[in-house]
């Protein structure tokens, strides 16, 4: 006798429309359509070979490709757009989508240039859409865990806040030629590593200090693959001054594995997340371990079920690592690292 086929329980029940294939990040709710769990009634994507590459990988039919995005968001309706395309070009998406009343989400950073942002936020605001930042990280419960413990006063007042993020490289680790082809561009990309990696700190940082805008960004680019990478940064460091605070960033394409890992030192005590679920603390002299997992409580737990909660609850996603507010900072401080090493100084905010 076969077994009985049990159907997945699907994450969203939304309309999703896909804006751009070119970002590998897109893999991730592919995966997801293709096993039933959300809906896409659209993807709007210019590159007929990229197109025909994902379309044989996961099976999509021909009716959900479009050359263009307002096409398909006038045709098809979404409830809410994925932006799976350079940066650069995230304000596009929005420029497109907000007038029609269509919320966004893109992927980490929101905007390729604080002028960008800006405008991103003028849209959202005058059209009353949603427009959200997704990050890898956001959904690790090691971090969660580290953010619980030092809201609920645990490790006593912050001082200082630590975030590696990186990799060996995009060409190293074997990213998409297209991927490859717009990280590595300053104008498409905004920037190389700060851009790339630099955003995840500081949505982070402006997580863990609840909003609050630093004092002082002090940054330092260095380009060790001229090579590889002639257009762009390949390694940063940033320090975040806070009033009662300090935050360093250390972001790059040049180390010998990848890592995603936050550090977080109080008065009382430390914690520091080594990965999506190991962390390691130090509380009243205490050292221990701890491996956490599905410690965020669905549908918070997945950025797709996480975008229908936050269209159907106006209260939900004002202040966390996606919302825009929480956003408009990151790219505040991202602007000024760039400035800071355009200048060779500290740029007081």
């Amino acid at each position: 006798m076969s077994k009985k086929q049990v159907k997945p329980v699907m994450l969203s029940n939304l309309k999703i429309g896909i804006a751009g294939l070119s970002h590998d990040h897109v893999h991730n709710v592919l995966n997801q359509y293709k096993q039933g769990l959300v809906n896409i009634v659209g993807i709007a994507e210019a590159n007929k070979e990229l197109r025909a590459r994902f379309q044989k990988q996961y099976q999509l039919p021909d009716s959900l490709f479009y050359d263009d995005l307002k096409k398909m968001a006038s045709e098809r309706k979404p409830d809410a757009v994925l932006g799976f395309n350079p940066v650069a070009k995230h304000i596009d998406v929005v420029e497109i989508c907000a007038p029609l009343g269509i919320s966004v989400m893109v992927e980490k950073p929101l905007a390729a240039t604080l002028t960008q942002a800006r405008r991103m936020e003028f849209l959202a605001l005058k059209y009353y859409i949603k427009l959200l930042t997704n990050y890898e990280t956001t959904w690790y419960p090691s971090y969660q865990h580290v953010y619980n413990m030092a809201a609920n006063d645990s490790l006593g007042t912050i001082r200082k806040i630590v975030v590696h993020d990186g990799h060996q490289g995009p060409k190293e680790i074997k990213c998409s030629k297209e991927f490859v082809s717009w990280l590595t561009d300053p104008e498409l990309n905004g920037g190389g590593a700060l851009i790339d990696f630099g955003c995840y700190g500081a949505d982070l940082m402006t997580w863990l200090m609840e909003g609050q805008r630093p004092i002082a960004v002090t940054a330092v680019a260095r380009h060790f693959k001229l090579q590889a990478y002639p257009k762009v940064e390949d390694d940063v460091s940033v320090i975040i001054e806070y009033p009662t605070a300090t935050g360093i960033i250390e972001a790059s394409w040049n180390w010998p594995f990848s890592i995603k890992d936050l550090e977080v030192f109080g008065d009382d005590g430390y914690m520091h997340a080594l990965d999506n679920t190991n962390i390691v603390s130090r509380l009243n002299q205490n050292v221990s371990t701890l491996k956490v997992a599905n410690n965020i409580i669905p549908p918070m737990d997945n950025p797709i079920s996480y975008l229908q909660t936050v269209l159907q609850n106006r209260l939900v996603g004002l202040t966390d690592r996606s919302s825009l507010k929480y956003n408009m900072m990151v790219m505040v401080i991202l602007d000024a690292a760039k400035r800071s090493i355009a200048e060779g100084k500290r740029i007081v905010l």
